[in-house]
């Protein structure tokens, strides 16, 4: 059996990671809460995808498990394990960054400790505004347990009546309010949780059951997240995606997270309803739960609090006087977000809408914004005459309602859209405007790492590739044709295209520099990924390794590859930066015997990426670009401040100890600043 690491417990270890920025003294405070919120949702997306999929796995009785020297079982076990560990230094990060606010005479307080001036108000605002958004829901043993909704928080209630009576109720902490409440008092800040607030008018909400003694315990849960897209042939494939989106929402609990001081009887009460198993499904925690909205933790108006404002640079290509277009057609462009202005992209989208000599526009869309400035601009091209062709992918993993929205609205202005591509998800990222200029058709083609989305591409770091090259729109234009007829596709020479080509390329780039290496000639691979779990393609790096192939690897989340094992990978390293931008472009250079080739990739070496998706690389031939891409990669390879060895012992040891202090990510934007100034 190959050397590998477990998927599942190296995404533990990536999440880990983030834990680690909420710890750091170094991170401004309130955005040490706010990774706490990241921490938080991937660990709910984790359960919905991951976790589910192992119960499934168990339930069929599936015992081999890649990379675990163990059962299904005793992996969903392990997973338990490291996630309590986990959730302890999660309530250790968060007792820490409390800590720190007190000093800055930021209080946390909840419903014990708040002073009578404070009541009155927290009163006005509770039967003001509140009240009204609360909705407390029995329980009985006579009627049906009510469906609860996942990503929701939840306050289980015990009242106790007179003569020992005792009833249980629950009440969702409600969505449309901030769940953070300001109270101030002179220089003093107080914030309290609404979770708190409805604890304090309890007796008020249950007033009809003269309660003797009253409280609420949090708790939230997490179902199976995975569309179920049978095989009736009645149903249209966007009715099949309509009706799983409503299955979803009843999907089978795989994580039930509570209070650990909730009373035994109600816990078991309310886990016997939802059918979990006490140790098996459940995770103690503390009193507070779904930290995924201390993403959004006030900063108290205190600059000091959050990472100094960073805007995207100006691109120097781009401000020279002239269009976006008539600057493509003169020279490629690499755009690196959010370093630099994603606007550019809506700009050129606004452009051609109204130039006269744009006839067509083709996109495929994986995730948009929900107020998507790109789709707008897509709609403005179609009122002024242009043909747009939209091809959307309508299974992108919770944004299935967003673009199946986004869909009904250009098809009703009169777009062509085409919902993906069978059996296979499109996750390229793809535009091309076809021009014509004396009688000659003239193509600008955008080939990116990241998604079209505005509001991603302010803390997601990806790259946008900009050409006017021939060979490479020609490619992408059988990519466009593959897509909108499913015909078969031709070969492929400046395109890596999955499920096509992308893999066995990928296998001749790394054999060629074996052959490299073993015949004593510049050899050397550098990969920047957001994850690494195909075997055949670690299995392959393995072999470069021991062929004395120098491999150095960014890897932001999941890496299956063990790297520096004598024998094995020695000749690999393999480091992870977490930061205030979340490292998502894909970038791949072999050295080819001092003549080195560039790429930049929407896939992850990954099975899903190259053998289940539409994904598009692109060689990358501008000199200027391979300059630009390799300075990216050299600043990130020299990162210490936010870099950690990537480790089968999932330690995540800080460089910063190793090399000499360097950050990465803000020595980059100071790079992009001061092109731009000098510019």
């Amino acid at each position: 059996m190959m050397e590998i690491i477990n998927r599942e417990l190296s995404w533990l270890s990536f999440n880990d990671r983030v834990l680690q920025e909420a710890l750091d003294d170094l991170v401004p405070v309130v955005e040490r809460m706010r990774f706490l919120g990241i921490y938080s949702n991937n660990m709910d997306e984790f359960y919905r995808v991951r976790v589910a999929n192992i119960r499934r796995m168990i339930a069929l009785k599936k015992q081999k498990v890649d990379g675990f020297d163990g059962t299904s079982a005793e992996l969903y076990q392990e997973i338990r394990d490291v996630v309590i560990e986990q959730q302890q230094k999660f309530e250790l990060a968060y007792r820490k960054i409390l800590r720190a606010l007190v000093k800055e005479r930021i209080h946390h307080t909840d419903e014990k400790r708040i002073t009578l001036a404070h009541k009155k108000e927290l009163s006005s605002y509770f039967h003001e505004q509140l009240k009204h958004a609360v909705f407390p829901i029995i329980l009985d043993k006579k009627n049906p347990f009510p469906k609860l909704r996942d990503y929701a928080i939840y306050l289980a209630v015990k009242i106790v009546e007179k003569k020992d009576k005792i009833r249980y109720a629950l009440i969702q902490i409600p969505t449309d309010f901030s769940r953070f409440y300001q109270l101030k008092k002179g220089e003093d800040i107080r914030i309290i949780l609404i979770d708190d607030i409805i604890r304090l008018y309890l007796k008020e909400i249950f007033s009809i059951f003269e309660p003797v003694e009253i409280n609420a315990y949090t708790f939230k849960f997490t179902r199976d997240a995975e569309l179920d897209l049978d095989d009736d042939l009645t149903l249209s494939f966007i009715e099949k995606i309509e009706k799983s989106l409503k299955q979803r929402k009843k999907g089978i609990p795989v994580r039930f997270v509570y209070d650990e001081k909730m009373p035994g009887d109600l816990l078991s009460y309310l886990l016997h309803a939802l059918n979990l198993k006490a140790g098996i499904n459940t995770i103690p925690g503390g009193r507070y739960h779904n930290f995924k909205d201390f993403i959004s933790f006030p900063d108290f108006g205190r600059p000091e609090f959050v990472y100094p404002k960073q805007l995207p640079c100006k691109v120097p290509q781009f401000e020279k006087g002239r269009g976006i277009i008539e600057t493509i057609l003169k020279e490629d462009v690499l755009l690196h977000f959010p370093y630099q202005r994603f606007s550019y992209i809506v700009d050129l989208l606004r452009e051609a809408a109204i130039d006269p000599k744009v006839k067509e526009i083709k996109i495929n869309i994986y995730r948009v914004a929900s107020k998507s400035e790109i789709m707008n601009a897509l709609m403005a091209a179609v009122f002024n005459g242009k043909q747009v062709t939209v091809i959307f992918e309508l299974q992108a993993r919770f944004d299935e309602e967003n673009n199946l929205y986004w869909s009904d609205r250009l098809k009703e202005f009169g777009a062509k859209v085409i919902y993906g591509f069978p059996n296979l998800k499109v996750h390229s990222k793809l535009l091309q405007i076809k021009r014509i200029k004396d009688n000659k058709e003239q193509f600008i083609t955008y080939i990116g790492t990241g998604n079209f989305n505005e509001k991603s591409a302010r803390i997601y770091s990806d790259f946008a590739y900009l050409t006017s090259r021939t060979e490479v729109s020609n490619e992408v234009r059988k990519v466009f044709r593959l897509l909108e007829s499913h015909i078969e596709p031709i070969a492929f020479r400046k395109l890596l295209v999955s499920p096509f080509n992308a893999k066995r390329r990928l296998i001749a780039l790394i054999d060629r520099e074996i052959l490299a290496a073993k015949k004593g000639k510049k050899a050397g691979i550098k990969i920047k990924l957001n994850n690494l779990t195909d075997q055949i393609m670690i299995n392959k790096l393995y072999q470069a390794s021991q062929a004395g192939v120098k491999v150095d690897m960014i890897i932001r989340g999941i890496c299956c590859l063990i790297p520096g094992k004598k024998g094995l990978s020695e000749n690999i390293k393999v480091i992870s930066i977490v930061d205030r931008y979340l490292e998502h472009a894909r970038f791949l250079k072999f050295e080819n015997s001092g003549k080195p080739e560039y790429f930049i990739t929407s896939a992850d070496f990954m099975e899903r990426n190259l053998d289940k998706r539409i994904e598009v690389g692109v060689l990358v031939e501008s000199p200027n670009v391979q300059k630009e891409l390799d300075l990216i990669f050299n600043y990130q390879w020299s990162g210490s401040v936010k870099a950690r060895l990537i480790t089968a012992d999932f330690k995540n040891q800080y460089r910063r100890t190793d090399i000499p202090t360097f950050h990465a990510q803000l020595e980059l934007y100071k790079y992009y600043k001061k092109i731009e100034e000098v510019e």
